[in-house]
């Protein structure tokens, strides 16, 4: 048996229970997608009309929508084929990548990370002065809360002609460290951000981002796929680390073995953008041995669309992901056993920037016997299903489905 989760950045399906506590009840990522679509909000020349996901409504996310919100969103209602659904809240605390997909992966954070205030300057004079000293650097840009490329925009000319990066932060617990890949140098980023990463665990900081970009002005700088997260790895062992010391294979696909620290990551194979990434999954897949587990995260939702806010976009990644499903499913084994969620919203049609605390769907779909999923108060449900599926050692955490 072989086991595959497919994290779908982003994809909430309806604020959690707990969402008031974030700022964030009411937010309904697909749901939301969904209704601009039929309303004709999210037309654009990639795609017009209601959303089209036909392959994720067979997989149940229209049902598993209704669980959440108890509501079917137009254009998601039809038969399930095959498939188990439901959804799940987060019972960690954070509405990030790093608490999502360890959750997912049997490890919940049962602790508060530390975050930069929302004033400016927002990271603490010692922390800029000792990452400049050890760093080589003449000084910062930033030193805010601010959207990454909107402070690309601002800094990037500054940037090049100064050589001083620019340094953000979000809502989640991130140090980011933008910086032009030519005239800064992608290597010189990483190093930057290897001592920054050093600095920032007394503070608990869950990530520190590589954010390069190319351009030549304001008007054209554009970041690239070579990001890189420089996470803290998770305090105890998650299906990965399980799946290793049982020797298993593992192949994981984009940013997961950044978010993991590279602890049980096994081959990583990247991708530029959704598109490549599903490649880069079916290739995986192909050489998966018998007993190993792939693990694969989209980033486009989030990034390139959530964060933006721009509907249009986020309704066209769903519809293409949607579309390539099928060659996906048709070189499953009857005995794997696949699993499509999500580890957090990011609501295009809300305020502001930031993530949105929301439930996940669960799709799961194997020719082995299996309980309905239902709704369940935890994602590490998720990973003790897959534990169990490949005859794994059971994870602390999660009651399998």
């Amino acid at each position: 048996m072989r086991a595959l989760i497919l994290v779908m950045d982003s994809v909430g399906i309806g604020s959690a229970p707990d969402a008031v506590n974030y700022g964030d009840e009411g937010a309904d990522t697909v749901g939301h997608v969904a209704d601009a679509c039929m309303a004709g909000h999210a037309d654009s020349p990639q795609r017009e009309g209601r959303l089209r996901v036909p392959n994720l409504v067979a997989l149940g996310l229209g049902e598993a929508c209704h669980l959440a919100t108890g509501r079917v969103p137009p254009g998601l209602d039809g038969r399930v084929q095959f498939a188990r659904y439901g959804c799940a809240s987060e019972i960690s605390r954070g509405k990030d990548t790093p608490s999502g997909h360890w959750e997912i992966a049997g490890v919940p954070v049962a602790f508060d990370w530390g975050y930069f205030p929302k004033i400016q300057p927002c990271f603490p004079r010692d922390l800029v002065e000792k990452l400049c000293e050890l760093a080589g650097l003449p000084g910062i840009l930033g030193n805010c809360h601010a959207s990454g490329t909107d402070i690309i925009s601002e800094f990037g000319e500054r940037h090049m002609r100064s050589g001083e990066p620019i340094c953000y932060t979000s809502a989640d617990s991130v140090f980011q460290i933008a910086a032009h890949e030519e005239t800064f140098g992608l290597e010189r980023l990483y190093e930057v951000c290897t001592i920054a990463r050093r600095l920032v665990d007394p503070l608990n900081i869950g990530r520190v981002i590589a954010r390069p970009f190319v351009g030549s002005n304001a008007h054209d700088f554009k970041r690239t796929s070579h990001r890189r997260d420089f996470s803290v790895p998770p305090p105890e062992r998650t299906i990965l680390d399980l799946a290793q010391l049982s020797g298993r294979d593992i192949v994981t696909i984009g940013k997961i073995d950044d978010i993991f620290a590279h602890r049980g990551t096994g081959r990583n194979l990247r991708g530029d953008g959704n598109a490549a990434l599903f490649d880069a999954t079916l290739d995986g897949l192909a050489s998966l041995a018998e007993g190993g587990l792939l693990f694969a995260n989209f980033i486009d939702f989030d990034t390139l669309y959530g964060h933006r806010r721009d509907v249009a976009g986020y309704a066209a990644a769903l519809e293409a992901f949607d579309a390539r499903l099928p060659e996906l499913l048709n070189r499953l084994r009857s005995d794997d056993l696949l699993i499509i969620t999500a580890d957090h919203g990011c609501d295009p049609t809300w305020s502001g920037t930031d993530h949105t605390r929301e439930q996940v769907p669960i799709l799961a779909q194997t020719a082995q016997s299996m309980s309905p999923i239902g709704r369940r108060a935890g994602f590490a449900d998720i990973g003790a299903t897959v534990a169990r599926h490949l005859d794994l050692p059971a994870p602390l955490h999660g009651a399998h489905f």
